[in-house]
């Protein structure tokens, strides 16, 4: 085997190991064994898994920053709750029927590893589900219920994109995060879309 080849092949190896951990992982909890047959079989299937259904590689930052990371799960954890009680409130008000619409919503600074997360956390707080993404324009589509004007739109645009900014604080990669900054640097007035490719 060639240098530059046995170079390759660790590299792939490196990037695809938090996978196959996280993919034994969840096999181990979806039959609820920890021994080491299950870890054996969870192994197997997770090579089996990302050699048969192979993906493109996801580029991940190398960056966590952990203050940013808790106070992203903290703030999430609190979204949840008030989106649920707000979905609540909007069925059992018999008067009104709740408003929905479908808003898209343009990310400003995601590579596919920021708009999964946008996209996952948008779809997890209740209220709102995403219903389609465009990865080549970054614009993820969403259902969402509790819309009565334009204000209630734009609401839930900046809702988005203020999880966006969450995200890329915690987990972007330095060029995001430097866009970031230099988008709030420049104030509410400065550049609308910082992405970087």
């Amino acid at each position: 085997m060639k240098r530059d080849t046995r170079r390759h092949l660790w590299r792939d190896v490196r990037v695809q190991l938090p996978f196959l951990a996280w993919l034994v992982v969840l096999w181990m909890l979806l039959w609820a064994q920890f021994t080491v047959l299950s870890f054996l079989t969870g192994l197997i299937v997770a090579i089996f898994v990302t050699r048969v259904f192979r993906l493109p590689t996801v580029g991940l930052s190398g960056r966590i920053n952990v203050w940013y990371a808790v106070l992203f799960v903290v703030e999430f954890l609190f979204a949840v709750l008030a989106g649920a009680l707000s979905v609540t409130v909007q069925v059992f008000n018999f008067r009104r029927q709740p408003g929905t619409a479908i808003i898209a919503v343009p990310l400003r600074y995601a590579d596919d590893l920021v708009m999964t997360h946008v996209a996952v956390v948008s779809s997890l707080i209740p209220g709102s589900l995403v219903v389609e993404a465009d990865r080549d324009r970054r614009i993820i589509y969403l259902h969402v219920i509790g819309v009565r004007s334009f204000n209630d739109v734009e609401k839930q645009r900046d809702a988005v994109l203020h999880w966006e900014r969450r995200v890329v604080r915690a987990l972007g990669d330095p060029a995001q995060y430097r866009a970031l900054k230099a988008d709030e640097r420049s104030g509410p007035r400065g550049p609308k879309k910082g992405a970087v490719s």
